[in-house]
């Protein structure tokens, strides 16, 4: 069955939702041309991929798929959710193909399909696990199942399909399991509460692509089922803050319990806003949304302090080499940012957005895109870590493998969250190199393209190349990290004034061929934490531009654990096009510490008065993301204080 493709470019379609403030864009509005993100995009595209297809294939996922369809009841491999992990990675294919069409990814993708749509139950139930494993405990175990997060991938993935082929063979799959749910779970039928949430968000976007409200309305039903007890506690941490049970979603005033179920919870309330405008759910999301980045929030952009449950921890507590911060966290926190954005303008959410692309999200996978980090901490001895998820090598794949294919997902739809339109006009979120072309209400066709070699320069330059039939508004980002943001529009300083939301607004009658040149502040700064924070006191930080740098045991003079920076020394950077596919660097100065006096023993009577001797070094800074790229290496980004 083939029908129209769909309206949206990637995973959220507001091109229609009534508490949009900003709509997002059609399908081929936005083309990715250049700089870091069409590099990764391009290693995404011919390495990531058929990468992520191999190890579908050798970890059972696809053979545990087959088994189900052959009515098999042993021989599955993996943990309970490895369904999930073929549909992320069929959703990452998919937005490859909305970019470009490409016979032999299409081949994979259906040769995925091939695997699913047999292995669907005659009522539409489609779970690999609960099919061949246990096939006698369907909807048993919610709190640790994962079989409505399985389920909420699927639809996602069927939506991307969709909307990049035309084609409604993985749709309709995806629409008869959700008519199985809705069927088995709702007001008058059972109760449902998903331990890892997910589904939530899929349900609004299944929705959203066919119209069908049955499906918000078991959206919004599974968000009222929490914070009632249904769940109970978690039968390994002992407490029902772990699945966000603890408290109604329309009470909440916190981020708490495991870190990636948060925050697909947060971003499902917030889908669920967008098509009702219910006040309260924006409510507690403004409220946790404080929390977060107030409070639990690492420098990165990374959330989740403790190893224990892959959780966020208590208020401040940010330790950096116990520090979680899985990947899959940071890019739940995208996908909240980029729906807060939708629905308030505000930029605060595309700042952090921004922070946690480049930093917490993009240090997950290595510069030739077949290797990841589960963990993403913000120090490292660089020795193995033999007790956990840690340490200073990426792998090609986990035995738990949510990670790779959501960083495929992700990079693979990065032209999405670039830009916005609202009924006066086009606003610029994120600066990479593009074109995008979209019809506005009320000036018809415009299109701009972007040049810029950021986030390594700050200049970015945007030319008007089909100016629409009347005046309309160019909206860009002022980024919180900029100390000084000048505008030029052609050639002519701007001045317009920020708008309260972060943003400057350039209302004119364009004209085909106008220019508007845009300089951001470059200069490396120090960053300091609250002191509040026990392992950051008496530490700094370097940042320049998005991205936070760390120093990498590979570029320094002395063992990594003994230095210190000097504040007083102003840092410099310098271009490096042949050192980690190219990056900026930033250079200072420091101390390393003579700790003789300390040989052979933890601890002794303190020594008033004593300081140990120092000798200068230099010190030399990479972008955090790119470390454990030239081997296993210790590391840091907070520096002791000279």
């Amino acid at each position: 069955m083939t029908t129209d493709t769909g309206r949206a470019a990637g995973p959220v379609d507001a091109t229609g939702s009534p508490h949009a403030v900003l709509r997002t864009l059609p399908a081929g509005a936005v083309a990715v041309e250049g700089g870091i993100w069409a590099k990764r995009q391009a290693i995404n595209r011919e390495a990531a991929l058929p990468h992520g297809f191999r190890m579908l294939q050798q970890a059972g996922n696809l053979d545990n798929l087959r088994l189900a369809a052959g009515g098999a009841t042993e021989g599955y491999r993996g943990p309970v959710f490895m369904d999930s992990d073929v549909y992320k990675w069929i959703e990452a294919a998919a937005f490859e193909l909305a970019r470009r069409p490409d016979p032999e990814l299409e081949a994979l993708i259906e040769r995925a399909i091939d695997a699913i749509e047999p292995a669907q139950q005659p009522d539409g139930y489609l779970n690999s696990y609960y099919t061949v494993a246990e096939p006698g405990r369907r909807w048993t175990d919610f709190g640790h199942g994962h079989e409505l997060y399985c389920a909420g991938h699927l639809f996602q993935a069927a939506v991307a399909h969709h909307r990049a082929t035309g084609s409604a063979r993985l749709l309709d799959v995806a629409r008869r399991f959700a008519d199985h749910i809705d069927r088995t779970f709702g007001p008058g039928k059972r109760p449902a509460v998903p331990g890892h949430p997910e589904v939530e968000t899929a349900l609004v976007e299944l929705y959203r692509e066919t119209g069908e409200r049955r499906y918000l309305a078991l959206a919004g039903f599974l968000l009222d089922g929490r914070g009632h007890g249904w769940l109970g506690p978690s039968r390994r941490y002992g407490s029902s803050a772990y699945f966000q049970d603890r408290v109604p979603v329309r009470e909440a005033s916190e981020v708490e319990g495991h870190a990636v179920r948060a925050l697909y919870l947060t971003a499902g309330v917030a889908d669920v806003y967008l098509e009702t405008g219910e006040r309260a759910l924006l409510d507690a999301l403004e409220r946790q949304w404080h929390d977060m980045v107030a409070r639990k929030l690492y420098l990165t952009g990374g959330v989740g302090s403790r190893h224990l449950a892959e959780a966020f921890g208590k208020p401040y507590e940010l330790p950096n080499e116990l520090a979680y911060c899985e990947t899959c966290a940071a890019i739940a926190s995208i996908l909240w940012c980029w729906r807060m954005l939708l629905m308030t303008g505000e930029a605060r959410f595309a700042d952090l957005a921004e922070r946690t692309l480049y930093n917490a999200v993009l240090s997950g996978v290595s510069l030739d895109g077949q290797f990841y980090f589960y963990v993403n901490p913000l120090a490292d001895d660089g020795e193995p870590e033999h007790l956990h998820r840690g340490g200073p090598s990426r792998k090609p794949w986990h035995d738990v493998a949510c990670c790779p294919p959501n960083v495929m997902r992700l990079v693979a739809s990065l032209g999405h969250y670039l830009a916005t339109r609202d009924d006066h006009g086009l606003q610029l979120h994120q600066y990479g190199a593009a074109r995008i072309a979209v019809d506005l209400p009320t000036a018809g066709p415009v299109a701009v393209r972007v040049e810029s070699a950021y986030p390594w320069d700050g200049r970015v330059r945007i030319a008007v190349e089909e100016d629409g039939s009347g005046p309309w508004t160019l909206s860009l980002r002022l980024p919180a990290w900029s100390e000084e943001t000048g505008v030029a529009v052609n050639g002519e300083p701007s001045d317009a004034a920020p708008d309260g939301r972060g943003y400057l607004r350039l209302e004119r009658v364009w004209t085909e061929g106008d220019v508007v040149d845009v300089a951001f502040s470059m200069r490396p700064r120090l960053i300091e934490a609250h002191p509040r924070i026990e392992s950051t006191r008496g530490c700094l930080a370097i940042e320049r531009g998005p991205l936070v740098y760390c120093l990498e045991q590979q570029d320094q003079q002395a063992p990594l654990s003994d230095l210190e920076i000097d504040p007083a020394v102003p840092l410099t950077a310098a271009w490096e096009p042949d050192l980690l596919d190219g990056v900026a660097v930033v250079r200072g100065s420091g101390f390393t510490v003579d700790r003789a006096a300390w040989a052979g023993r933890l601890y002794r009577p303190y020594q008033p008065g004593e300081t140990a001797p120092k000798r200068r070094v230099d010190l030399t800074a990479i972008p955090a993301y790119a470390w454990a790229n030239r081997g296993p290496n210790a590391m840091r980004v907070w520096i002791p204080r000279g």
